[in-house]
């Protein structure tokens, strides 16, 4: 038996198109896609968005979200939804334009609001000359 065949072919797919080591978390959630206890496609994905996104452990405790496991940053979360739906698409051998469409059931986030720009800033003007100098008032006994 060679090394190949030791994996399921799912996940070795998964280890080749997350082969870099900065991609071993992306890998560990494509195979979290390989391993989904879903029988179908749509399944899957389900599973991929509960894995992926922070929600309420406890129902209407929005608190609780903050112990779920899932990654928090929304760039990690989306980041992971995409590797393990790529895990999904290799266990329904679905092609990788499919794949690639796939986005997250979340709503998106607003853009950013626009600040109005600042209001200008005046210079101050130079100081006039004016008839008392500098020598007059130091000069000036009290």
């Amino acid at each position: 038996m060679i090394p190949q065949q030791w994996a399921p072919p799912c996940g070795s797919q998964c280890t080749h198109k997350y082969a870099a080591l900065t991609q071993i978390p992306w890998r560990v959630f494509c195979k979290k896609g390989c391993g989904s206890d879903g029988e179908t496609w749509e399944e899957c994905l389900g599973e991929c968005d509960e894995i992926c996104y922070k929600d309420p452990v406890l129902k209407d405790r929005q608190w609780s979200a903050y112990i779920d496991r899932s990654p928090g940053a929304a760039s990690y979360s989306e980041e992971c939804f995409h590797a393990c739906v790529a895990g999904c698409g290799y266990k329904y051998e679905i092609p990788s334009e499919k794949v690639d469409q796939v986005h997250p059931n979340r709503p998106t986030k607003p853009p950013p609001e626009k600040k109005p720009p600042p209001p200008p800033t005046v210079k101050a003007s130079p100081p006039s000359e004016s008839s008392t100098s500098t020598e007059d008032i130091l000069g000036a006994s009290a």
